[in-house]
């Protein structure tokens, strides 16, 4: 799985292996080391939510979990199930953050990838 940060945009884009991992396990990870600890790396996630709604009404569909170390997107059940059963391409959300910015997330499916 390819992640991209740019300034306040995260963006995953799945290979066809990584999109049907994430299809059946509801969860796909990568991670990037920057030493030889196990500690000194960084984890990252995109990882489905349960089919019971997750969300109040007045919280983000797309969330982000962030802990040192570890990147987490969770979507919603629905939202996810229609991206992998569709030829839909990709979906993006703007998640609100302090002081007026925005935290862009896209999602994509990267099917063309050979590596």
């Amino acid at each position: 799985m390819k992640l991209r940060i740019e300034d306040d945009t995260l963006r995953l884009r799945l290979s066809a292996a990584e999109l049907e991992e994430f299809a059946q396990n509801g969860r796909v990870e990568g991670a990037v080391h920057f030493g030889l600890s196990p500690t000194q790396r960084l984890t990252y996630a995109l990882e489905r939510g349960s089919e019971l709604p997750q969300t109040l009404p007045d919280e983000e569909p797309v969330q982000v979990h962030y802990e040192p170390g570890a990147l987490t997107i969770l979507v919603p059940f629905t939202q996810a199930k229609t991206w992998v059963e569709t030829d839909q391409n990709g979906f993006s959300h703007n998640l609100p953050l302090a002081e007026n910015q925005r935290l862009r997330i896209l999602v994509e499916k990267d099917l063309d990838c050979r590596h």
